[in-house]
């Protein structure tokens, strides 16, 4: 079956286009740095779900905030059938590039529309992944109800994965994002149900299962290390995530990068490589 991409608006948060202002050549190469260098982060956590999932031919995923597509590409390699949606069309484009063989462009399939249009023609899906953690870069109320939306596009039964960050005191990371917070004209945005990053709660992922109708089924624990080949790669990653936006909006980009930078200083090594351990969390649910 022929992957099928979609441009999707989560409800409630924002969508960018590549030809969107202020900045299209930055919105592009921002989109290119996170396929390039940031997506792989969390590759740890995808393979997890998968294995335990059973992901293989058979399996007809739909990713949600599936960015430039690396974990479809992952799920696609097991024989699985995938769709994705996402907000971000510069994303959606790298992931056309990924999932489309070299000479075949009709492969796959961009389409401008909702979640519908991500569905198999010939049956529901049996996977749902939200990998993009909860907490970062969209609403609650929004990734709530595109996961019930999803949800009633799949299988009773079928498996959703939740990903979200791990306890804060093992995710080296989290300190640097605090730098987001502070310079972001308005800490208010970056509290719960807000685009942007906040701390991870304990209980988040069980909370948006509920909140979306879901039945827990079994939860883990994976290493996502970030690791980046010198400071001007880390930087580039880490602003690639969106988590850092708000900052950018409201401070020069050279004062964010700057910041930046010094907070990542003290995870540099001698060889110039930068390396923060995390532990990132994934949840398990079920339709009902």
């Amino acid at each position: 079956m022929s992957p099928t991409l979609v441009r999707h608006q989560l409800p409630n948060t924002g969508s960018m286009r590549c030809d969107d202002p202020p900045a299209p050549a930055g919105a592009r190469a921002r989109a290119r740095d996170w396929a390039e260098i940031q997506e792989r982060m969390l590759v740890p956590l995808y393979e997890a779900a998968y294995d335990r999932l059973g992901v293989g031919p058979g399996t007809r995923l739909l990713g949600l905030g599936c960015g430039s597509g690396l974990a479809l590409l992952l799920a696609a390699a097991r024989g699985a059938q995938v769709s994705g949606v996402d907000a971000d069309e510069c994303r959606l484009e790298l992931a056309r590039e990924r999932l489309t063989p070299d000479g075949m462009p009709e492969v796959t399939r961009l389409v401008s529309g909702g979640l519908a249009d991500a569905a198999p023609a010939d049956a529901a899906f049996t996977v749902v992944t939200a990998f993009h953690p909860v907490g970062c870069g969209s609403s609650a109320d929004g990734l709530t109800a595109s996961l019930a939306a999803a949800a009633a596009l799949a299988e009773r039964g079928s498996a959703v994965v939740l990903g979200g960050w791990g306890p804060v005191e093992r995710c080296a990371t989290s300190g640097v994002l605090r730098v987001a917070q502070r310079l972001a004209d308005s800490p208010a945005r970056f509290a719960a149900g807000s685009a942007g990053w906040r701390l991870a709660g304990r209980d988040d992922l069980e909370e948006l299962a509920d909140r979306a109708g879901l039945r827990p089924d079994g939860s883990g624990r994976v290493a996502c290390p970030f690791g980046y080949a010198d400071m001007a790669s880390a930087v580039r990653g880490l602003l690639s995530t969106g988590l850092f936006d708000a900052a950018l909006e409201a401070t020069e980009p050279r004062q964010v990068e700057k910041e930046l930078a010094e907070a990542l200083h003290p995870h540099q090594r001698a060889d110039g490589t930068v390396w923060m351990p995390n532990v990132f969390r994934y949840l398990i649910a079920r339709t009902r």
